[in-house]
């Protein structure tokens, strides 16, 4: 999998790819690594680079203020993860003001989902959960940007989903 990252407002590509159980081939912008991953807790993933003399480190995530950002925690700083650059509603998020129209939340990775939290026609406030995506190894709890009603629910517990994909829609 390819995703475009933007991470402290500068572009990354990152391609992961599987290389045995637990274990990751992961290319930066090019420059590839082996890392060891394994879920720490609910929302951490622990890794382990074994070529470099098997450093360690956890790194714990949480859902951002944006569909498709990730803050990550990580030796007591926080930073804000696009992925696949994607800033919609971001510029409201930060003003404090809410989203405005119809929105789409959308998959920020692919994976698969794993709770559906809201049905069709169902009122629901800013930053209400109404979905959960696993991927890798992760569950992230996707976040209305808005009050607003449940146009629509594209997906049901158990769908693959890819990167982008409409999850649900809120009018």
């Amino acid at each position: 999998m390819t995703f475009e990252i933007e991470l402290n407002g500068r572009g990354r590509t990152v391609s992961i790819e599987r290389a045995g159980p637990s274990r990751y081939r992961v290319i930066v912008d090019g420059v590839a690594a082996i890392v060891d991953a394994e879920r720490a807790g609910d929302a951490g993933v622990s890794m382990v680079f074994p070529d470099a003399a098997h450093e360690s480190v956890t790194i714990q995530f949480a859902p951002g203020q944006a569909s498709g950002e990730l803050l990550a925690y990580l030796g007591g700083r926080h930073v804000a993860v696009a992925v696949n650059g994607r800033r919609t509603g971001r510029a409201a998020a930060d003003s404090g003001g809410a989203a405005h129209g119809e929105q789409k939340i959308l998959a920020p990775m692919p994976g698969r989902v794993v709770r559906v939290l809201v049905a069709p026609g169902d009122e629901v406030e800013r930053r209400q959960p109404v979905v959960v995506v696993e991927a890798m190894k992760m569950e992230n709890e996707l976040r209305s940007p808005k009050a607003g009603r449940v146009k629509d629910v594209a997906v049901t517990p158990g769908t693959s989903v890819e990167a982008g994909r409409v999850l649900v829609v809120i009018e």
